[in-house]
């Protein structure tokens, strides 16, 4: 693809196609990952990144917090139980999750994973 055509291509895309394009760009990168797309429906995986949303569950006894993560190919939802924070978790972070991934409903989750930010 010529230098003009990339710059036509840039200039038609959205600005989701565009973030997504470098959030997937990225996370290829990112040396022993899977894509969320591939992720097996149980089984050990790591995936990198980007945190699209975050929820806060604060019953007592009871907290969770979730975030869904995106990779350019799919979402995944991390769960920590037991936590009402993590420093650092925040929309746009890029993070590196590594656990037991599961399938419930149709959408990919892992439950309590290691993270590192990156």
């Amino acid at each position: 693809m010529g230098t003009l055509s990339r710059f036509f291509h840039r200039f038609a895309q959205s600005d989701e196609e565009r973030h997504r394009e470098e959030v997937r760009s990225w996370a290829e990168d990112v040396v022993e990952t899977t894509r969320i797309r591939s992720c097996p429906e149980r089984g050990r995986v790591r995936v990198a990144g980007v945190v699209r949303r975050i929820t806060l569950n604060p019953v007592p006894g009871e907290e969770s917090l979730s975030a869904v993560v995106h990779d350019g190919t799919g979402e995944i939802t991390a769960f920590w139980t037991g936590r009402g924070h993590i420093p650092g978790l925040r929309l746009g972070t890029r993070v590196v999750l590594e656990g037991m991934a599961s399938e419930e409903r149709g959408q990919a989750r892992i439950v309590n994973p290691s993270y590192e930010f990156a």
